[in-house]
């Protein structure tokens, strides 16, 4: 198909953005490919595509006044409606149009969460490219990747550090027309650098008539958005994802959550949008649902989120495995400064709680199990289950839960999420017994997101969360149709292919169409998803064990607790070993991690009979008493162990904490395994020399 100035040449399909231009193939690798959409007869998989220009259009339609997009600008927060967002978004996607943005070309975005990113992304797709975000850590080399391989015409940088990275590879980008910078001085004397206000100008010149025609020949079976994987192993690939994909699962997403309230929600966004999560539920969920949006400080995850928490009280909110383990320390630090009374008061407190919460999920299970609806499991059976705890747990939420979600921001919060990577089930029931049920989430880039999500009262500590509706599940070399084996998927959630990538593409399938996660898990009788471990993960020890480090280490962690991060070895080895570091204290203005034990590390540490304040002291020394509690704690681990092969025989004490501005933790701070095990190599090494 010859598109000229957006126009179908052919004067074919042309009743864009939501129309399915019809194709047989599921998978496609090429950039202007598209695919046939798993549509099936009934339920959530048999509703009408729509497509991210259409979702935005039929949110104006209906709340066109309601806060769309809250930005704090000189101490105070400035809001953009659903109809100036979408005015917004049609005037940069005009300006994009004039400054060359060519079909099925991408606008590469660098920077923060901000309106700017999200207009950016939005304006790219509405004018028939590609939205692909770049992480703000990346080298020069890695945005290079990016660019290059999105055939970039544009890209959108917040600030000069940003600016620097893209102009010392510009010249190699042969598709590279423009560079909007969105924040700061901009120097506009260089050619094709333009800053925000001169973009709006170049839109609002432009009439509507080539934008209007190019969203005619929009499908909503076309790649809209690439993200890129973490590229840990290899060079990121680039995951094609459709209009479908990305509305499709946020809407079974919304529906999973189920009291999702337009024009009264509110969220923060402070996860790098470069990440699939992020994009879900920030920018499509919201969308779908006219949520508003409060974007963070760009320091968030060095330590202002708390305060942004605090002043926007959210109603829904989202952390990574790392946020709630900050939460859960300074909830701990916090309680083992108060008098016995207090701490008595609120062991009783969390014990109500964990009732309470027993009750309700233990009804809601048996409700089902009797083949009676949901809501009686709810309002009937809590009268018998949780039969004299209720009165005990409103006094406790009275005196302590609501004490405590107002410090951490979240009183006005309902629904709580990890996502991202796996959080100790015991981290998870301490949340519980304190009226905080986290949700848990199972999904990955080439799903759009998410494939199980929890839904209270409906989940267990230990699961991933229950399948979403609307999508298929089956397990490879498994004994049963349960698992466990490597999760296998399908739906309409499922990304298309690799950019450019015909043989990566065809890899990630099998034989019958099947996306490979590799991951290990099982299914029970309720449709809740455990994942037990990651094929590329799995350690296979000299004597042949497969081993899943994660339960592992969250074992070692719990016996442990000030331990900052741990990282088994022993794949091809002997026995198994492990990499351990000690809680420090961060640089709040740089986010580098400091040589110096944070407060409780410190106080643990002086409480064994050591004077040491910093963790050179301890790691240069071995510090004897620091060594022993650490062996003790290890051992108490090892007691958990199914077999000998997964006990730990030894372990050594990084000099620092793992960081993500030393490179060994991803944007959503899991740990890059790759990375330590290279950086720590002669570590490593030495504890098999014998």
């Amino acid at each position: 198909m010859l598109i000229v100035n957006g126009v179908d040449s052919q004067n074919k399909y042309l009743n864009g953005p939501d129309q399915v231009v019809p194709v047989d193939d599921y998978i496609t690798w090429k950039p202007d490919g598209r695919v046939k959409l798993r549509m099936a007869s009934r339920g959530l998989a048999s509703e009408p595509p729509i497509s991210v220009p259409g979702l935005l259009s039929r949110t104006v339609a209906r709340y066109p006044d309601e806060t769309a997009l809250c930005t704090k600008r000189n101490g105070k927060w400035e809001k953009l409606t659903y109809r100036q967002y979408q005015e917004k978004v049609r005037t940069i996607a005009k300006a994009f149009l004039k400054l060359g943005l060519e079909r099925y070309h991408s606008v590469c975005i660098l920077g923060f969460n901000s309106e700017e990113w999200y207009i950016s992304d939005l304006a790219a797709i509405h004018a028939g490219g590609y939205a692909a975000g770049i992480y703000t850590t990346n080298s020069p080399e890695a945005c290079f990747h990016c660019l290059e391989s999105s055939r970039a015409n544009i890209c959108a940088v917040q600030d000069k550090k940003q600016l620097d990275k893209i102009l010392s590879i510009r010249s190699r980008l042969p598709h590279l027309k423009a560079i909007i910078q969105w924040e700061g001085e901009v120097d506009t004397s260089i050619p094709g650098v333009y800053n925000w206000k001169q973009l709006i100008e170049m839109g609002a010149k432009e009439p509507d008539t080539q934008l209007d025609n190019v969203l005619k020949t929009i499908a909503v079976n076309e790649c809209c958005t690439l993200v890129y994987t973490s590229g840990t192993v290899s060079q990121p690939k680039a995951v094609m994802l459709s209009h479908d994909n990305l509305t499709w699962d946020a809407h079974t997403c919304t529906l999973r959550v189920n009291n999702v309230q337009p024009a009264v929600d509110r969220i923060i966004s402070y996860l790098p949008l470069s990440h699939v999560a992020a994009q879900v539920i920030d920018i499509y969920i919201t969308l779908g649902s006219a949520v508003a949006v409060y974007f963070a400080q760009p320091d968030a995850l060095k330590g202002s989120l708390l305060e942004t928490l605090k002043e926007i009280r959210p109603t829904k909110f989202m952390g990574v495995p790392r946020i709630w383990e900050k939460m859960y320390e300074r909830i701990v630090a916090v309680g083992s400064s108060r008098g016995a009374l207090t701490k008595r008061i609120a062991s009783w407190a969390k014990d109500q709680g964990s009732k309470h919460h027993l009750a309700r999920i233990n009804g809601a299970f048996s409700a089902d199990m009797m083949g009676l609806p949901q809501d009686f499991s709810i309002k009937e059976m809590l009268r018998y289950w949780q039969e004299g705890t209720t009165c005990g747990y409103k006094l406790a939420k009275s005196l302590v839960f609501d004490k405590v979600k107002e410090t951490l921001g979240l009183d006005r919060c309902d629904v709580f999420v990890t996502a991202a990577a796996p959080l100790s089930p015991d981290i998870k029931k301490f949340f519980l017994s304190l009226d905080i049920p986290l949700m848990d989430a199972f999904g990955m880039s080439e799903a759009a997101g998410a494939h199980s999500l929890s839904s209270y009262p409906r989940f267990k500590s230990d699961s991933a969360g229950e399948l979403l509706e609307g999508t298929e599940t089956t397990f490879d070399g498994a004994d049963s149709l349960n698992g466990p084996g490597e999760i296998l998927i399908r739906g309409r959630h499922v990304f298309m292919g690799y950019l450019n990538s015909e043989e990566m593409t065809r890899a990630a399938f099998n034989k019958d169409g099947w996306l490979m996660t590799g991951d290990v898990g099982r299914v029970d009788s309720q449709n809740l998803l455990y994942i037990t471990g990651r094929i590329k993960e799995i350690l296979i020890t000299a004597g042949g064990e497969n081993i899943a480090p994660v339960l592992i280490e969250q074992t070692v962690q719990a016996e442990l607790p000030h331990i900052g991060y741990a990282v088994l070895i022993g794949d091809r080895r002997k026995f198994l070993s492990i990499l351990l570091t000690l809680k420090a204290k961060v640089d709040p203005n740089t986010g580098d991690v400091l040589d110096e034990l944070d407060n409780e590390t410190r106080k643990w540490v002086a409480g064994l009979g050591s004077k040491a304040t910093t963790v050179s002291e301890i790691v240069k020394s071995k510090d004897p008493v620091v060594y022993k509690a650490i062996e003790e704690g290890i051992t108490k681990a090892n007691k958990h162990a199914i077999s000998n092969a997964q006990k730990i025989q030894k372990f050594a004490l990084l000099p620092v904490d793992l960081s993500l501005n030393s490179g060994e933790l991803g944007p959503t701070l899991k740990i890059k395994r790759n990375v330590v095990y290279e950086k720590y190599k002669d570590i490593i090494e030495n504890f098999y020399k014998d």
